[in-house]
């Protein structure tokens, strides 16, 4: 009789049904598994006359697999054993399993259906301070799941009726049962299930027999990582629930200041309107006329504090109402001009126009819009002290008008281009004021479709430049961005 060549001998290897190599591998793995835990036992209790013998049985089934690897499993699936005499040679040199604390106990599942199987995985683990249950069947394991909140599964990849694929795969898809973490247990030639049930989600693997240490390691970091996902789902409950009763706190807060800023204007108008009327009585000297001019001063810059405090709270709550009207760009940088020719005069400072010819009439809301540029114009004229303000009117393209105001004034940093249009945000104290103002030409533009932006250098001046479509957005509408840039203040991102 000839030789069987090479690949006649690896041919016969393939050949070997997968269930009958199983069903060889089991209860070598029980035997296997069973005299370790012997052995433990035996050492624990000095009963040294048992040790050799059992040591000879663990070799012995441990041979036993290695002639199983070698004569009927294929390359690509056979493992390769590492020797029995030492618990801790039993994985590769390349990866050590190092001496780590024991983890803290913790509630297990064992899906195995093997009773014997199920018996060895359970007695170790519960010498390690787990509280374990078993399955023997998928159906029971997700069951059983629903039951109790199981901090990790030990699942078999190989079961009648519902194998451990099916049962990973109801488990992740199972918005109750996906965080907790899944073991996949295998023998060799159940490899490639291994891989395919990692790719579905699956924390980890174990190769059977179990080894003491890599079982105990393995199963202690995914209770570790369980574990701490747990406390940062807890974490982030606490902050969510943090951040909605901030946004009531922020809400009620917003309602008070409201209510108490709406109700200053009645009693407010009602003092500037005495204060002119006093004025028109022409019984006043000079000194006290000064000082009812102050006073009347001093009320309606108060009073337009208040307006602007409410009209930004509407236009941030989608509350106010555009109200579109034809408009010439001419005639609204005009209108805005005269409402601070005082200021210029005070601050010496020239006020010229670059009114480009033939601009096309556009809608927007006059109000708005006309009290947009006057806060601009303000600004620049606060600003620079002697020099001079210009206005400008010009198309930007086909689609909009663009006005800007540009200074000779002291300039801001580049760093606080964002800051300067918060709602009370200011540069510094030689600036200081509501921090209403610009907020509210960013609002006013933006619920037009339009934007507006600056350009500064400090101790040169700055241009303020915002664009407006020749066509209404949508005649009494907000852009939800405006809407949603008070609920903004705080995000909380998605815990995934």
């Amino acid at each position: 009789m000839r030789p069987q060549s090479n690949l006649e001998i690896a041919s016969a290897r393939t050949r070997v049904p997968s269930h009958l190599l199983h069903e060889l591998r089991n209860p070598l793995n029980q035997i296997i598994g069973y005299a370790e835990m012997l052995l433990e036992g035996s050492e624990g209790e000095r009963r040294d006359r048992f040790v050799s013998d059992l040591e000879n049985i663990r070799s012995a089934g441990h041979r036993m697999l290695a002639l199983i690897e070698e004569n009927f499993t294929s390359f690509e699936n056979r493992t390769f054993a590492a020797p029995a005499d030492d618990d801790d040679e039993i994985l590769p040199e390349s990866l050590p399993v190092q001496q780590e604390p024991a983890a803290l106990p913790g509630v297990l599942l064992v899906v195995d259906d093997d009773a014997i199987n199920r018996d060895v995985l359970t007695r170790r683990l519960t010498r390690q301070g787990h509280h374990v249950q078993t399955a023997s069947t998928g159906q029971d394991a997700l069951r059983l799941m629903r039951e109790v909140a199981f901090d990790l599964i030990l699942l078999d990849v190989v079961m009648p009726g519902m194998d451990g694929y099916e049962v990973l795969r109801h488990i992740r898809s199972d918005d109750q049962l996906q965080h907790v973490p899944v073991i996949m247990i295998s023998v060799v030639s159940e490899m490639q299930s291994v891989v395919r049930c990692i790719e579905a989600g699956a924390e980890d693997y174990l190769a059977k027999p179990f080894n003491p240490t890599l079982l105990k390691a393995r199963i202690g970091a995914c209770l570790e990582k369980k574990r701490g996902r747990d406390r940062e789902n807890v974490l982030f409950e606490q902050l969510q629930e943090n951040y909605k009763r901030l946004q009531e706190v922020e809400r009620l807060r917003d309602d008070m200041r409201n209510m108490i800023v709406h109700d200053l204007r009645t009693p407010l108008t009602a003092v500037i309107v005495g204060v002119d009327m006093v004025q028109s009585l022409g019984t006043l000297n000079e000194s006290q006329r000064e000082l009812m001019t102050v006073a009347a001063s001093g009320g309606r810059t108060l009073l337009a504090m208040v307006n602007d405090l409410l009209d930004v709270e509407k236009m941030e709550s989608g509350s106010a109402q555009l109200q579109y009207v034809e408009l010439s760009a001419d005639a609204l940088v005009t209108g805005a001009l005269e409402q601070v020719s005082t200021l210029a005069v005070e601050g010496h400072i020239q006020l010229m126009t670059e009114i480009a010819p033939g601009l096309p009439h556009f809608s927007g809301d006059e109000k708005k819009l006309t009290r947009t540029l006057v806060n601009l114009i303000a600004n620049a004229i606060k600003f620079t002290r002697g020099g001079t303000v210009t206005v400008i009117a010009s198309a930007d393209d086909a689609q909009n008008i663009r006005f800007a105001i540009r200074d000779t004034g002291i300039g801001i940093p580049h760093a606080a281009f964002e800051r300067i249009f918060e709602k009370f945000g200011q540069l510094d104290s030689r600036r200081a004021g509501t921090g209403l103002g610009l907020a509210f030409c960013k609002l006013a533009v933006e619920a037009h479709g339009g934007s507006i932006q600056v350009e500064s250098t400090p101790a040169t001046g700055s241009t303020f430049s915002f664009s407006i479509p020749l066509v209404a957005n949508q005649p009494g509408d907000f852009p939800d961005e405006i809407c949603r840039r008070k609920e903004g203040r705080h995000h909380i991102p998605d815990s995934k």
